[in-house]
């Protein structure tokens, strides 16, 4: 008997302006209308904050943008309320969160929703186009067992109270692996079952990239289904798109350079070069916890 680990929908305070980022009492959110050129909404409207996502580890504002009779709902994070950590340097989440976006549009899969670097109502700032989930759509699971059924992919087991363990599984989907390979070359040290919106039309969004491009390995994720596996021919090609963006006056190295430091960059053309190598989806290092926590 299984028992779905569903994906916790986003939850939204009210907020209104002020002088320190919003807090509490619950609010309706107002409909999110198709965008337009999100890029050019995101960067040229005016953001209204609307409440804030109460999970959030970092403070993470609901908005309304609106440019030339356009308008959607977004998610803006200014650096001024982002926690520090100890393995990245401060005030450089929202920067890593655009790069991420960048590379997921060179590899044409479309897996971070649109994102720009911008200032705001607190500062500068991270800004993303909000995506409402749709529900009805698996993607991780509990299961009894020590195997996964068809069209599962194993991940490892979890304690799930009173002593017991059940099989974490993820969907073997086509979606998963493309945002697998992506995490392998941003070197995502934060992948969790939350972080996986499936939206309207078959679309598969991945959010929360703030901690990634390290210059160590810390790869960190649900998504080990596939680890040692080769990578599909689509990846590899994929892959070699990326080593020529990455080279020296590449579109994306150039785009990236503003974003990370110079030795992140070149992190990142090594592991894309790695990965081409070994023709292989990476598997845990040992030298870093494989699994994030919690894990949803």
């Amino acid at each position: 008997m299984s028992a779905p680990e569903r994906i916790p929908a986003r939850s939204v305070t009210s907020a209104s302006a002020g002088s320190s980022p919003p807090a509490q009492p619950s609010a309706e959110r107002p409909a999110q209308p198709s965008a337009e050129r999100p890029v050019e909404l995101l960067a040229e409207g005016e953001l209204t904050v609307r409440g804030r996502v109460r999970e959030a580890s970092n403070a993470v504002l609901y908005c309304t943008v609106s440019y030339e009779g356009r308008e959607a709902a977004c998610v803006y994070k200014p650096v001024a309320g982002e926690r520090p950590l100890w393995d990245f340097p401060d005030g450089t989440l929202a920067q890593r969160e655009v790069a991420a976006y960048e590379v997921s549009e060179a590899t044409g899969w479309g897996l971070v929703p649109p994102t720009v670097l911008r200032d705001g109502p607190y500062g500068e700032g991270m800004c993303q186009l909000w995506i409402e989930g749709e529900p009805g759509s698996e993607l991780l699971a509990l299961v009894a067992g020590e195997e996964a059924a068809e069209g599962w992919k194993a991940v490892g087991f979890a304690e799930v109270g009173d002593g017991e363990t059940a099989l974490l599984v993820h969907a073997d989907d086509q979606r998963l692996r493309r945002l697998a390979v992506l995490d392998a070359v941003v070197n995502n040290a934060d992948r969790k079952g939350g972080h996986l919106l499936p939206a309207a039309e078959g679309r598969l969004y991945a959010i929360d990239h703030g901690v990634t491009f390290n210059v160590e390995n810390k790869l960190r994720t649900l998504l080990w289904g596939w680890a040692g596996e080769p990578l599909t021919e689509e990846a590899v090609e994929v892959l070699r798109r990326l080593r020529d963006a990455l080279g020296e006056g590449g579109p994306l190295a150039a785009r990236l350079a503003s974003l990370i430091t110079p030795a992140e960059l070149d992190a990142t053309r090594e592991r894309v070069a790695a990965l081409l190598t070994s023709g292989r989806h990476p598997e845990p290092s040992g030298e870093w916890p494989a699994i994030p926590w919690p894990p949803v």
